[in-house]
């Protein structure tokens, strides 16, 4: 499939690359640099709690990956209620005018699973101030729905828990989500290496969000490149559409018209 034949939108604006990558946990910044150009993401999150953006050069990071390049998405990690979330993404779009924002409440400091309640509060809250928000949430679909019903740009379900590089524990409530949602689902959190990002496409979803998975790689820059082919490859056999499963075994040349 050719480069902007299959358009990734996400509240209204065209991506080519269906990857989105986290910006901490790198060495330094040069090394953040170099993975994320080898991934091709053109979306970078960013967690306005442990990282400095008040300054352009935020430390250097915006220098590094200038803002005219990449689409920054500011993300509310590391807070535990929606009046924190709130006021971490309202002083997103003071700094930098950003308004396509990551929103995530943790509920627990150990697994780091999300606070439903909390997130559905808080989007609704910044949809009602014009912020278009992407939702990181758990796998279940009802707290999917509710949030594209609060008004969210984006649904991300997660994997598994954050780190944790588990890969996709419950294949069948993403798929369910991928397909009963109008807006665009990505799979958040918990991936471990290129099949798990594959899988997650061919599930049906619209992109993938990860950072340890390359921060923790071995050989980061080749992960990226390596997650990069791996969410092209599995939308493009989502879009194909997969053989239907057989109980019994189909031969694959014809047993009709022989000798």
């Amino acid at each position: 499939m050719q480069a902007g034949r299959d358009p990734f939108i996400i509240a209204g604006r065209s991506f080519s690359s269906r990857l989105l990558v986290g910006t901490g946990k790198y060495t330094d910044i040069a090394q953040t640099k170099e993975v994320i150009e080898a991934s091709g993401a053109e979306i970078i999150t960013v967690a306005l709690r442990r990282v400095d953006l008040s300054q352009n050069g935020g430390g250097g990071l915006m220098q590094a990956l200038p803002p005219s390049k990449y689409t920054y998405l500011p993300n509310s990690a590391g807070c535990y209620t929606a009046d924190e979330a709130v006021r971490t993404l309202r002083l997103a779009r003071e700094l930098g005018g950003w308004d396509l924002v990551k929103l995530e409440v943790i509920g627990d400091k150990d697994n780091l699973y999300p606070d439903t309640e909390e997130t559905i509060k808080a989007a609704r809250i910044l949809v009602k101030e014009g912020f278009f928000v992407m939702a990181y949430t758990t796998d279940d679909l009802a707290v999917a729905k509710r949030l594209e019903d609060a008004g969210c740009s984006a649904v991300m379900p997660l994997a598994a828990p954050i780190g944790s590089g588990l890969g996709i524990l419950s294949p069948l409530n993403i798929s369910k989500i991928a397909e009963q949602l109008d807006v665009p689902v990505l799979v958040d959190a918990g991936i471990g290496t290129a099949s798990d990002a594959c899988i997650a496409m061919e599930l049906g979803c619209a992109g993938v969000l990860l950072n340890t998975a390359l921060s923790s790689a071995k050989k980061p820059v080749l992960m990226a490149k390596a997650m990069r082919s791996a969410v092209e490859s599995g939308r493009q056999a989502f879009i194909a559409g997969r053989m239907e499963k057989r109980v019994n075994a189909s031969p694959s040349s014809p047993v009709e018209g022989i000798i």
